[in-house]
């Protein structure tokens, strides 16, 4: 079985591409930070995951995912190979996604960057519910 749950923090925004297919597809590339439980002192404290998410995933991390937001990922790891332009053979090892959830509340998000911008973020407007996208009601698990 190759199954893979992580917990952690987007690096930077995701970088999506689409395919050149006839129908394409959205492919987004994002690492997350991956806190580890226990380290030495002086070693590195996270480790640093390659994701890669296709089709409605990568849609969904597109939309939504920015650099510094807190997710959970299920999804397989897949590793693979190809030679570099000095024709040195490089490995990858990603994780595919299956599925990416938020897991932290949008308030919690913006006390953080508030906590990190010095207060200099502005409060947002409305209710605090988010309004559900244009074509995504064939998604939602209820109607």
């Amino acid at each position: 079985m190759n199954k893979v749950i992580l917990i952690g923090r987007l690096t930077r925004d995701p970088d999506v591409r689409y395919s050149q297919a006839e129908e394409s597809v959205a492919v987004a590339r994002y690492t997350l930070a991956v806190n580890r439980r226990f380290h030495r002192d002086g070693e590195q404290a996270a480790d640093f995951v390659s994701c890669v998410a296709f089709g409605k995933q990568g849609e969904f991390a597109e939309k939504y995912l920015r650099q510094g937001i807190k997710i959970a990922i299920t999804g397989r790891i897949q590793t693979g190979s190809y030679t570099n332009r000095d024709g040195q053979k490089v490995y990858t090892t990603d994780v595919i996604i299956e599925s990416q959830e938020f897991v932290e509340s949008k308030k919690a998000v913006e006390e953080r960057e508030a906590a990190e911008y010095g207060g200099r973020q502005e409060a947002p407007e409305g209710d605090g519910f988010m309004d559900i996208p244009d074509g995504i009601d064939e998604e939602l698990p209820f109607n």
